[in-house]
């Protein structure tokens, strides 16, 4: 005989009662609902995050600009606006552009080349990578990574970083502090530190 076991034995409200009808189905029925109507799903974490967020539609040439060293952003979805979920993004690299290699410790990354060439690095893997238009590129967190635009015109390019933890915040500051000119690399590798980016400077 099937014992009648509670789901979930950290339920111990008063208000819920277990009941096993008919077995082997095991629900948790809340008083005021009929036997056959099912009790409120439990949202994780996650899901309330998610329903948190409103769709929406971002017209072509819409969408918040950064100037990312050197290296123009132009938003699609930031983090704030899919509650966390992730950060959407065209970047438009100029030709000998790119991103210095540097290593994500909370977000993975994925590219999608849309028009010209890159160079894609990454960390074990001997060989760089040419992607050029319709290419992909994963680039997965933890793992070290550089890209660098080698053809003579701007690529551009469709990244997606998820979740999205802070790298909208670091951008946004690597943008303020090159207005007035590139600052010297060590104040760049101090603010991508603080977002759980990590910059290799350039070989002496």
């Amino acid at each position: 005989m099937q014992r009648c076991r509670r789901a979930d034995p950290s339920l111990d409200c008063p208000e819920i009662r277990t009941a096993c009808p008919g077995f082997p189905a095991n629900r948790q029925i809340r008083k005021g609902l009929s036997p056959g109507e099912p009790p409120e799903p439990r949202r994780s974490t996650m899901e309330a995050k998610v329903a948190a967020a409103e769709p929406f539609v971002r017209e072509p040439a819409a969408g918040s600009t950064l100037n990312v060293l050197g290296v123009t952003h132009i938003y699609k979805a930031t983090g704030a606006e899919t509650a966390g979920s992730f950060s959407l993004w065209e970047a438009v690299v100029p030709p000998g552009g790119g991103a210095p290699p540097h290593t994500h410790a909370r977000e993975d990354e994925a590219f999608y080349v849309l028009s010209g060439e890159l160079i894609i690095e990454f960390e074990g893997d001997s060989a760089p990578h040419r992607v050029g238009p319709g290419g992909f590129f994963f680039g997965a967190r933890g793992r070290r990574h550089a890209i660098r635009n080698v053809g003579d015109k701007p690529a551009r390019v469709l990244v997606l970083s998820a979740p999205s933890c802070s790298l909208d915040q670091m951008f946004a500051e690597l943008d303020a502090a090159t207005v007035a000119g590139m600052p010297e690399m060590r104040k760049l590798v101090a603010i991508a530190a603080k977002y759980g980016v990590t910059i290799d400077p350039p070989a002496a």
